[in-house]
């Protein structure tokens, strides 16, 4: 089953150049993938009966022209595999005359809220969802994103409630959100970072004491979230 999800980009999603944000773009993709999820009858409305949430484990984006205030555009997706334990959800971003302007593809694991652990994947979801195929990258493969051996600057961060979803945790689009406290002013306001890769590692909470380590090499600027005392790795995000 293909999704099709219309935007408006708002003058709250946009930022310098009047070009949507990434938080935005991340927010799009996951409304399609929740209308998806509803469809399915594995959306947030059907939490209190199913007791069951997906939960992402990586993002992988490539943006090939970035939309900008008032724009209109398409967000595509569907299901492009799913096995026993995992759910790989792939995207299209299209312009308003349908010209493909970035494409993606993300991870997921079905988790079960009461008993805070994976579900596996049976044959009623995979029906339910209707596994497409078609990836949008030739290697769809998400790779375990590894800490840089040494870091240019670290901040300390504390979580705030304008963060928090639901779930009583940082909701996943934020976690950019995070990321960039640690950019320098200049790369922040003048950088698109038009290729983005996240995997998340630990969830966080409201009130917790976080540091973010930023380093750049080869014109790729790697983030990593970590615990107060550094014991835990919340995310790594490699922007370029």
């Amino acid at each position: 089953m293909y999704i099709e999800h219309e935007v408006f980009i708002g003058f709250r999603d946009v930022s310098m150049g009047n070009k949507v944000t990434n938080t935005a773009l991340l927010s799009y993709l996951e409304d399609a993938g929740g209308i998806h999820s509803n469809i399915a009858k594995l959306g947030l409305n059907d939490i209190p009966e199913t007791k069951k949430s997906w939960m992402i484990l990586n993002w992988r984006i490539e943006l090939y022209k970035r939309p900008k205030y008032a724009d209109k555009i398409i967000i595509k997706t569907w299901c492009s595999d799913m096995d026993k334990l995992y759910a790989y959800r792939d995207f299209e971003i299209l312009d308003e005359n349908r010209n493909v302007i970035g494409k993606a593809t993300s991870k997921w694991v079905l988790t079960n809220i009461e008993k805070k652990k994976i579900v596996r994947l049976d044959e009623t979801i995979l029906e339910n969802y209707t596994i497409e195929g078609n990836p949008v990258f030739e290697n769809e493969k998400l790779d375990k994103l590894k800490e840089p051996e040494e870091y240019e600057n670290m901040v300390e961060f504390t979580i705030n409630r304008s963060l928090i979803d639901i779930n009583n945790h940082v909701h996943n689009i934020y976690y950019m959100d995070v990321a960039n406290e640690v950019l320098p002013l200049e790369i922040f306001k003048n950088t698109e970072f038009n290729n983005i890769n996240i995997m998340y590692k630990k969830e966080m909470k409201l009130g917790e004491n976080v540091k973010i380590y930023y380093s750049k090499k080869d014109n790729k600027y790697t983030i990593s979230i970590k615990s107060h005392d550094n014991s835990l790795l919340h995310a790594i995000i490699v922007l370029s």
